[in-house]
């Protein structure tokens, strides 16, 4: 009788491109810029043109189309502006600054909620966790 002893291997593999749902993009340094992109800080003026901006990264190693989405809220949390662009794409680990228009029509403090999701309106599905941004009126 010959007994022979086979050797069991166990492989496992994760693919480069496998990130959890919310993984998938980053959104980095919110910020108020003016038409021209330069930095307004925190605080601004009642009627002032601002563009709500921020970097969007696309952290896959394939190409996602994107929807940018921002939502200001007034004090007593009432969405006082919706807006977004959708049909960006963005390549395999490209970074993107990518921003929104608002006009403040009264004082106060703000938050502006900035979400990046795909399948917008329809579908939609988030990308990452929404970032805010802290805005000052006067």
């Amino acid at each position: 009788m010959v007994l022979a002893v086979l050797p069991i291997l166990a492989i496992s593999f994760v693919p480069a491109f496998a990130l959890i749902e919310l993984e998938r993009v980053s959104i980095i340094d919110p910020k108020l810029v003016n038409v021209f992109g330069v930095s307004l800080g925190n605080s601004i003026n009642v009627d002032q043109q601002v563009q709500i901006s921020s970097d969007v990264i696309n952290n896959q190693e394939k190409s996602q189309k994107i929807a940018y989405l921002v939502q200001v809220k007034n004090e007593k949390d009432f969405v006082v502006s919706i807006g977004w662009v959708v049909g960006v794409e963005l390549n395999p680990h490209q970074k993107f600054e990518q921003s929104l228009s608002w006009i403040p029509k009264e004082s106060g403090k703000f938050t502006a909620e900035i979400f990046v999701w795909e399948g917008f309106p329809v579908n939609h599905k988030a990308l990452t966790e929404y970032t805010t941004l802290q805005i000052s009126v006067s």
